[in-house]
């Protein structure tokens, strides 16, 4: 079994920055991609960011204000968001593809998520 447990969120005023981090647990034997998603109030989950074998994407709207990065040692996957904005108010949720054993199907894993705020 794999947890995610999720860190970092909060208030914050438009301008600033938040690093949001992320630590997978448990039984790992490869990750294929981590990533970060979000959801808005009255709005869909969608992706915001991902990294997979050092290959990262971004959602348009934060292309140039977030940067996801990786400890594979740590499996943990970091999300740094600076000139945050009132839009960017979510919930912020990590997940992670990996899998137990070699010959296992890649899992698809999700945290409890973490609130970000954006507000003056």
């Amino acid at each position: 079994q794999v947890q995610l447990v999720e860190s970092g969120g909060g208030l914050v005023q438009p301008g600033g920055s938040l690093r949001l981090s992320c630590a997978a647990s448990g039984t790992i034997f490869s990750i294929n991609a981590m990533a970060w998603y979000r959801q808005a109030p009255g709005k869909e989950r969608e992706m915001v960011a991902t990294i997979s074998y050092g290959l990262t994407e971004y959602t348009d709207s934060v292309k140039g204000r977030f940067t996801i990065s990786s400890d594979n040692a740590k499996n943990t996957v970091y999300l740094q968001m600076n000139n945050l904005e009132p839009e960017d108010t979510a919930v912020y949720y990590c997940n992670l593809i990996a899998r137990a054993r070699s010959y296992s199907d890649w899992e698809n894993y999700w945290g409890q998520g973490t609130q970000v705020s954006v507000s003056s």
